[in-house]
């Protein structure tokens, strides 16, 4: 019997080889992994997901709002953390909101364009806002009273200031600051390029009473957590608007509160829906 071409033999084995490996790696080993997964772990193979009167209302990995129709938090739930994903706690778009630091200056919304809040502001205006929700201070260092970043371009940028503008305050605000060096402050104009002047962020007197937790996002923005801190934070308010002792909401959050991984690694936190499902079970 005649032998195949060599190149020919060469395409077979390799059709073979296709075929071997995508029965083995395509459709044998998903399978078992899929079956082993289901077997032994079961609820976390699932999506870790929690039901409520039969329906599912969410997973005990990713986060959500406990808000109103408005975006208005609603008083009677423990508030999640903020987040970067998407418009919120979006699995398809996990993601941090890629801002440092030193990002800090804000561009003011012009006429007919969009603005972009820096990060410093972003956690300001959280800041102030959890600080009315709780009914606690919101002020922390480099923010304003009003809730942005407590920033000023000095121009020219170097030598004695001849003008000063509080970049993140859009007129017709008050500066945060009446003057600078012997300079009037002003307020910032939207529209007008800043970019020339010196950066100062003004740290003031501020101290910071929220918890980090309550102000930043999480790296993926999906976070169902939160510390014990803003959990402690958070249960006055909790008890108050459902009628209930705090210590029994205190009791609540230690009993959805998860320890440190392996014992060591991390801090404990709070899952959020977790402990607001608990409340919504709980009478008296």
């Amino acid at each position: 019997m005649q032998r195949l071409p060599a190149w020919i033999r060469g395409h077979l084995a390799a059709l073979r080889a296709l075929l071997v490996l995508t029965v083995l790696l395509g459709a044998a080993y998903p399978l078992v992994v899929t079956g082993a997964a289901q077997a032994v772990f079961n609820d976390k193979a699932n999506g870790s997901l929690i039901e409520k009167d039969g329906r599912a209302v969410g997973s005990a990995l990713i986060g959500q709002r406990f808000t109103d129709a408005e975006g208005i938090p609603v008083g009677k739930y423990f508030q999640s953390r903020p987040s970067a994903a998407g418009d919120g706690y979006d699995p398809t778009s996990t993601s941090a909101s890629n801002l440092g630091p030193e990002d800090v200056v804000d561009t003011l919304p012009a006429s007919g364009e969009e603005g972009r809040q820096s990060l410093l502001t972003q956690v300001c205006a959280r800041s102030k806002a959890a600080g009315e929700l709780e009914g606690v201070s919101g002020g922390r260092p480099y923010c304003t009273g009003d809730g942005v970043g407590a920033v000023l371009k000095v121009f020219p940028a170097v030598g004695t200031p001849t003008r000063v503008v509080s970049v993140n305050q859009a007129c017709p605000a008050v500066p945060f600051v009446a003057a600078y060096q012997g300079v009037g402050v002003e307020c910032g104009k939207p529209g007008e390029d800043y970019a020339a002047g010196r950066t100062v962020p003004v740290r003031g007197n501020a101290t910071a009473v929220l918890p980090a937790d309550a102000v930043t996002a999480s790296g993926s923005g999906l976070d169902p957590h939160i510390s014990l801190a803003y959990a402690e934070l958070q249960a006055p308010r909790v008890a108050r608007e459902r009628g209930l002792a705090l210590p029994r909401v205190r009791e609540l959050i230690g009993e959805h509160t998860t320890g440190r991984a392996l014992g060591f690694m991390g801090e404990p936190a709070v899952n959020v829906l977790e402990l607001n499902l608990a409340l919504d079970g709980t009478i008296g």
